[in-house]
């Protein structure tokens, strides 16, 4: 049960930060604003999860867990419920802000609680069976939302997403254990352990690895629409699909990560490579579905592993490393909104999928130095 109500949490947490994306539109006409200002709530969302994360956890680190992430669960549950009652632009912007601010350093803290009690070789999977709440709230969540915001309007699509949060609070308090007595660190202190350079590489293979994968799910819509020539109609149920793949490809990607964690790593970047590669070529709407899927699979099977290899090189601050990973993923996809729109106001929107393939390279060949590195120093260990 600890598990699943960490589960809750994560899917309401995950799906506030989703929805907006479906009812913009609506948002952007109830409040008055144009349609670039109200996307503006999902930069800042993107940049308080960016910057709140590592502060937070920082300043919070050595607190118990369990009182912490209560406490992290009640400020999400005040953001979307100001969130749903905000008389105005500028009190949206700021409840988008706040609940932000909390969400990588709740994130963290779940993983660490969800992880502590399993085993070494059970951990990328356990973090797999948590990240499942976030493919939820990709494939329910989200469509969900934007239903109740068609239906009830926007208002009522965070009212349901406070209640979620609030359940998933009530779940925590009643079936997370109490920490055993730990010893406090300084905020300063945990800065300490990012002078691994495994760590470094682990947290900057996060950044580099996953942009072209979300250049691609940024881009989908046109890309669909225009090279691929789907109706507009098919741009919802195709991201569906998508999501259905990212749902297997996570929970896979963390047993495959359990039995081999680098190799798996390895592998599945370099066959993300020959899908972006394969979508550009793709000759049949069939086939473009097929490789949807197939992109939301392997891209989504890195994450676990991912997400396993900073907290197997971050021993003495698990959780901080976890929230500065989360941020990097932030970053990730920051930089391919940014160079997604650079490419498309340049060489075009097809080019989206040889530039992805690319960036995708960079992380493939930062994953495989990281690899030769950690082999090296296995075998000089071996030797000595």
């Amino acid at each position: 049960m600890k598990l699943t109500a960490l589960l809750v949490c994560v899917f309401g947490v995950t799906t506030g930060e989703f929805v907006v994306a479906g009812i913009l539109p609506a948002m952007a006409g109830d409040l008055n604003v144009p349609i670039p200002a109200a996307g503006l709530l999902v930069t800042a969302y993107a940049l308080g999860m960016i910057v709140g994360g590592p502060v937070l956890t920082a300043i919070t680190a050595g607190r118990p867990r369990k009182p912490l992430v209560i406490g992290l669960l009640v400020v999400a549950v005040t953001g979307n419920l100001l969130s749903s009652i905000a008389p105005g632009y500028g009190v949206l912007f700021v409840a988008r802000i706040v609940t932000a601010l909390v969400t990588s350093t709740f994130f963290a803290n779940a993983i660490v609680i969800a992880t502590s009690s399993a085993p070494p070789e059970k951990k990328a999977s356990t973090v797999a069976k948590l990240a499942f709440g976030m493919n939820l709230a990709m494939i329910l969540g989200a469509p969900l939302g934007t239903w109740i915001g068609e239906a009830f309007g926007w208002r009522a699509t965070f009212a349901a997403i406070t209640a979620c949060c609030a359940a998933g609070l009530i779940l925590v308090a009643r079936f997370v254990p109490n920490d055993q007595p730990g010893v406090r660190t300084r905020a300063l202190g945990e800065f300490a352990v990012f002078r691994n350079r495994d760590l470094r590489l682990a947290i900057t293979i996060t950044a580099v690895a996953n942009i072209g994968v979300l250049m691609v799910f940024t881009y989908l819509a046109p890309l669909l629409t225009g090279p691929a020539s789907f109706p507009a109609a098919a741009v919802a149920p195709m991201l569906l699909v998508y999501g259905v793949g990212a749902t297997i490809g996570n929970l896979v990607g963390g047993r495959l990560a359990d039995r081999a964690l680098l190799p798996s790593q390895l592998g599945a970047l370099a066959i993300v490579v020959l899908l972006l590669v394969a979508l550009r070529l793709s000759p049949t709407a069939i086939t473009t579905g097929v490789l949807v899927f197939a992109l939301g699979a392997v891209g989504f099977s890195v994450i676990p592993g991912m997400q396993a290899r900073v907290l197997a090189t971050a021993a003495e601050a698990p959780t901080l490393a976890i929230a500065v990973n989360a941020s990097a993923y932030q970053i990730a996809a920051a930089c391919a909104g940014w160079l997604g729109g650079r490419v498309v106001a340049g060489p075009g929107l097809s080019a989206i999928y040889l530039v992805a393939a690319a960036a995708t390279v960079l992380g493939l060949v930062l994953t495989g130095f990281v690899s030769a590195r950690q082999a090296a120093y296995r075998k000089l260990g071996q030797q000595g």
